[in-house]
């Protein structure tokens, strides 16, 4: 920063420097309530009364009934599954997702913006000393010191720095609600890896014990080829049958490995050092409680983060419009020296020095006024994006709720179905034995038995991964504990 030029530099300041001095304090200190640009209003958003897909409860209510909605709202909403190996992985994931640290140190980063935003806001100090020894081939070696302390404050005439402090803490609410963005969506991924893993158990264990019965019912047409009763593509059609669905049992293994890798590197583990040995299923579907749409406004943090951002964007039209006015810089500095360290101290020696200095700009070929557009047209930017994303919102549980209902609706058939399939194969293999169908209509019967147990076992995470979407959709846990405040807009402004 330039050094404003003293006005005066003796042992006390004259009377009218003095005055000039006092009044221009006097002025930058009251101007400094002035703020220039526009106040911040959240953005208004057409929220609806209910949603379109949620399930119509008796007398038309469309609140959906489940476990005490003060599950949400603590953040361990994964415990609505009631899994003890998802509780312990998802605090893994929470203590040691390398994603989720990231996210951590940029919030860490923000807070630390916001410090130096304010700090900027006061009067800066700086000491200096300085000894230095001299002397030539006619002049004798003499010591000379000096110590001075120099003082600068650019008051803050039009609002300009706190504007900027605003605009940093926005950023960290911003940055908080990024965070506990990427934590949900951590834990979400976590929980539809863990329940995939768990599929994959079950439809190995179904297709070991389809296995058992393909070898018993193999083993019976060989007995009947022996016997000579039947030909030998019957004993063919079971091998290749048999041999298919070992096949199948290497493939979900497969899959298995890579949902167990998945979820070890989201507990910030090496796949190597990580396993997760078999264990039953919890096929626990908890319906969620949906509240009304408008509360998605304060439940999602993506959408608090988008709506932060229109707040910073608004700070950035007043800091721009500030340029078209005067800045003022106050610096003042006392210094002494001499050829001995004890002349520092000698009030004799000292001086002392006042300035003031008014910079405006006069001509900048409209680069301001092209800032000032840009902000502004900045703002409609994140005004655009914040409504969409509550737009997006919307959709997704909308989509969700409809996801879930048609599965809910697909169990209950696939189960018809699967009960039915089990009836017939038993029926067909029956005849089978006593010689009225060939084997051909034994192998269709027993692939569409399995095919139906699968399906049922497959619709059963579907129906878990659309109530974690859904959840994920309705904001997650989004935790009140946490540092981001979920009635951001309407925290009182920092003080200018």
């Amino acid at each position: 920063m330039t050094r404003p030029r003293p006005f005066a530099a003796a042992a006390a300041p004259s009377p009218g420097v003095a005055r000039v001095v006092a009044a221009l304090m006097a002025g930058a200190i009251g101007l400094q309530g002035c703020a220039i640009g526009p106040d911040y209003e959240r953005p208004a958003i057409a929220t609806p009364a209910f949603y379109k897909e949620a399930p119509e409860q008796a007398g038309g209510a469309t609140w959906l009934p489940a476990a005490p909605a003060d599950a949400l709202e603590r953040g361990d909403w994964w415990r609505l599954f009631g899994d003890a190996d998802l509780d312990r992985l998802a605090a893994d994931v929470d203590a040691a997702n390398q994603t989720i640290a990231s996210f951590v140190a940029t919030y860490r980063q923000a807070q630390a913006l916001v410090r130096g935003a304010r700090a900027a806001r006061f009067p800066t100090l700086a000491a200096v000393g300085s000894a230095r020894r001299s002397g030539g081939r006619d002049t004798p070696e003499q010591s000379s010191f000096g110590l001075s302390l120099e003082g600068d404050w650019a008051p803050d005439l039009w609002g300009r720095l706190g504007r900027g402090v605003d605009s940093a803490l926005a950023s960290e609410q911003a940055n908080a609600a990024d965070l506990a963005a990427a934590r949900l969506s951590a834990q979400v991924e976590l929980a539809i890896d863990y329940f995939s893993l768990r599929e994959a158990d079950a439809e190995i264990a179904l297709l070991e014990r389809t296995i058992d019965g393909f070898e018993r019912a193999l083993q019976i047409v060989r007995n009947r080829y022996d016997a000579g009763v039947v030909a030998k593509t019957d004993v063919l059609q079971a091998e290749t049958q048999l041999a298919s669905t070992r096949a199948d049992i290497a493939n979900l293994r497969a899959n298995r490995a890579r949902f167990e890798h998945a979820i070890a590197v989201l507990a910030g583990k090496a796949p190597a050092d990580f396993s997760l040995a078999a264990a039953p299923w919890v096929q626990a579907v908890p319906a969620v409680p949906l509240g009304v749409p408008s509360a998605l406004l304060q439940r999602r943090p993506d959408i608090a983060s988008a709506e932060r951002a229109v707040a910073v964007a608004n700070d950035q039209i007043g800091i721009q419009r500030s340029a078209y006015f005067p800045s003022l810089t106050l610096g003042a500095s006392l210094s002494s020296g001499g050829s001995r360290i004890g002349d520092l101290f000698s009030v004799s020696g000292a001086l002392w020095s006042l300035g003031v200095s008014v910079a405006q700009t006069v001509f900048d070929a409209g680069a301001t006024r092209a800032r000032v557009a840009a902000a502004e047209a900045g703002r409609d930017v994140a005004v655009a994006r914040y409504r969409q994303t509550v737009l997006t919102s919307f959709q997704s549980v909308e989509d969700q709720l409809s996801i879930g209902r048609a599965l809910a609706e697909q169990q209950v058939l696939r189960r018809q179905a699967s009960d039915a399939a089990d009836q017939t194969e038993q029926q067909i293999l029956n005849r089978y034995r006593a010689g009225q169908l060939s084997y051909t209509e034994v192998v269709t019967a027993q692939a569409s038995a399995l095919s139906a147990r699968r399906a049922l076992v497959q619709v059963a995470v579907s129906r878990q991964v659309s109530a974690i979407n859904l959840i994920e959709s309705l904001g997650g846990g989004w935790d009140v504990a946490a540092p981001v405040e979920l009635e951001s807009s309407m925290r009182p402004a920092a003080p200018r």
